[in-house]
């Protein structure tokens, strides 16, 4: 049995273990994509197309264009955008999900909500504050002074212009103005061709012969029925990819980016490619290579890439590379991730006892251990060396890839994290993509928008961080060293989140007469739809139909959405202290 030689290299101050904030324990995920979505990475202000598995994190924003929609998980919430949208995460850690909807469509379906869990989304006049699992819509119109909230299940809270009041399910609040609100409550109106996309997509997810083996609140878990099989084996149920090439090894066929505060990740080529790679170890087994995931009852924390790092200085001549190069091996069970970021002994046992099967961890000897032996390392195919320009320019792996005999591997050293410094493209990812992609308007950039709960600071540039970086030789920054590069500038002069006023907490009155619909005209080049019938499930998103507010009220902005007529009596409102915002009720009808 070959024996792999381990230097830790514990000098560098941003990879010693201390009590202190750890990452979060969850990211966001591009999932299914149509169209053209674009993608800004933290830090950067160039734009490039999204790529499948991305994960995402606070600061990171993507445009759907027209004729486009996307998919965004975090654990099993589901976040789904329409055409011309704009989304970003203002915040997203173990107990906070708020996102930015400058303009555009977002659905939200939640299936659990902590009692200690925010999620949040704002738009330009309000936010709105999610209380229950279920399923939400949030319309943020182009003119930024009209929000349509809808409530299919679950409750919900508006806040704006100094009022907040909460939507029962079955409902939608039509909100106007900015500084000062006035808005209608009517009964949810039928599907459009939007709802119907989402409930499909939804609906396949509900039936995922996978969440038996899985833990609910993995991202990424939802492509593995359609892309392999599950089967039992000595480490229990095990997922096999199917149609994958002969010579198919884990982590070879994708590219490393840089995502802060983790560092090097990998992003992976294949559909399915998210948990397996963040989640998890890969065994071989049966002649195939396996992925086992954790205990399915512990919600796992999201790692980078569950992978130890091989090099030294002279590991890139030794393969006739002729420059430096580096190279990984995938982690099997039972065998201990090393974080190469600050991270507290806490974080260390939970990033390893939710992703498989180890019980007990010495964290002081994980990192003074001299000696280990990875068993995938004598694995077909297992381990692959690049040059680490490679890396740094976020190229396709698989093309420069060279095999490491094990007895080079036998001889070098395990390192902590690939010595390679970022640069901008690290960040953007996916070298040769175009990076002058499609983006949202400069006005809708710029647009500040609403927010309850108070978000972080913005990230720091990346260009404000690279020399550090290029100093740290490839280990993330430390909170430490990011808080002082945060105070040694200042702060920026425009903002894009405006706090939201204290609210006072109002009981709406449910209007009984929304608005009518009209004719809307049905996916290109089919019959118009029928006024007042559920609209089809193609779409068509160059056509949105009239949104009209009740006779004699103040006519809102044009929304995108029709209501449905509604046969619940209005509730009772309550009595007000102070003169509430709102149109009168319209005319009882003769």
């Amino acid at each position: 049995m070959k024996t792999i030689r381990i230097c830790l290299l514990l000098a560098v101050s941003g990879i010693v273990l201390l009590a202190q904030e750890d990452p979060p324990d969850r990211v966001g995920r591009v999932g299914f994509m149509m169209g053209s979505v674009s993608f800004q990475p933290a830090g950067v202000d160039d734009w490039a197309p999204a790529s499948p598995n991305r994960p995402l994190t606070v600061g990171d924003q993507l445009w759907v264009d027209n004729d486009s929609r996307a998919e965004v998980h975090v654990g099993s919430t589901a976040m789904r955008l329409g055409p011309q949208t704009a989304f970003q995460f203002l915040n997203l850690n173990d107990q906070v999900d708020q996102i930015r909807l400058s303009t555009g469509s977002l659905d939200v379906h939640v299936r659990f909500l902590d009692q200690y869990q925010t999620l949040e989304v704002d738009t330009p006049n309000l936010a709105f504050s999610i209380l229950r699992p279920g399923d939400y819509r949030i319309d943020a119109q182009p003119d930024s002074q009209t929000t349509l909230v809808t409530v299919r299940a679950g409750a919900g809270e508006v806040t704006g212009g100094g009022q907040a009041f909460e939507l029962d399910p079955g409902q939608q609040a039509s909100v106007n103005g900015d500084q000062s609100i006035y808005y209608n409550v009517y009964s949810a109106p039928y599907p459009d061709w939007f709802d119907n996309w989402c409930m499909e997509r939804q609906s396949h997810e509900d039936h995922l012969v996978s969440l038996r083996w899985v833990p609910p609140e993995m991202t990424g878990y939802g492509d593995l029925d359609d892309y392999g099989d599950w089967r039992n084996s000595p480490y229990g149920q095990v997922w096999v990819p199917r149609n994958v090439q002969a010579d198919w090894a884990p982590y070879h066929y994708g590219h490393w980016a840089w995502v802060d505060p983790w560092g090097w990740t990998w992003v992976d080529d294949a559909p399915w490619g998210f948990a397996p790679f963040h989640y998890g170890r890969w065994a071989y087994w049966s002649n195939a290579w396996v992925w086992v995931p954790g205990p399915v009852s512990a919600s796992p924390v999201y790692a980078p890439a569950l992978v130890a790092w091989v090099g030294g200085a002279r590991f890139g001549l030794s393969l006739s590379f002729g420059e430096a190069a580096v190279a990984w091996v995938p982690l099997g069970p039972r065998e201990v991730y090393v974080p190469p970021y600050q991270v507290s002994p806490t974080y260390v046992t939970r990033v390893n006892t939710t992703n498989t099967m180890v019980t007990n961890i010495n964290v002081t000897n994980i990192y003074n251990v001299t000696n280990v032996t990875y068993v995938n390392a004598r694995a077909p195919n297992a381990v692959v060396a690049v040059p680490t320009r490679v890396l740094a320019s976020a190229q396709p792996v698989r093309e420069a890839a060279r095999p490491v005999p094990p007895t080079v591997i036998a001889s070098s050293q395990i390192i902590r994290t690939a010595p390679v410094a970022p640069v901008a493209q690290s960040v953007i990812g996916r070298a040769g993509a175009p990076v002058n992609a499609p983006r949202p308007p400069p006005s809708v950039i710029a647009r500040p928008t609403v927010a309850k709960t108070a978000p972080p600071p913005p990230p720091v540039p990346f260009v404000r961080k690279q020399q550090v970086l290029q100093a740290n030789g490839g280990v993330p920054l430390n909170p430490q060293q990011m808080q002082q590069i945060r105070s040694s500038a200042p702060p920026p002069t425009h903002s894009v989140v405006v706090q939201a006023p204290p609210a006072r907490v109002v009981q709406p009155r449910v209007n009984p007469n929304p608005p009518p619909r009209t004719t809307q005209t049905g996916p290109a080049g089919g019959p118009p739809r029928n006024n007042g019938a559920p609209p089809p499930p193609q779409p068509n998103p160059n056509t949105a139909p009239a949104y009209r507010p009740p006779a004699n009220n103040p006519p809102p902005a044009p929304a995108t959405r029709p209501a449905e007529p509604a046969n619940n009596p209005p509730k009772q409102k309550e009595e007000r202290s102070a003169p509430v915002h709102e149109p009168p009720p319209p005319p009882k009808r003769s």
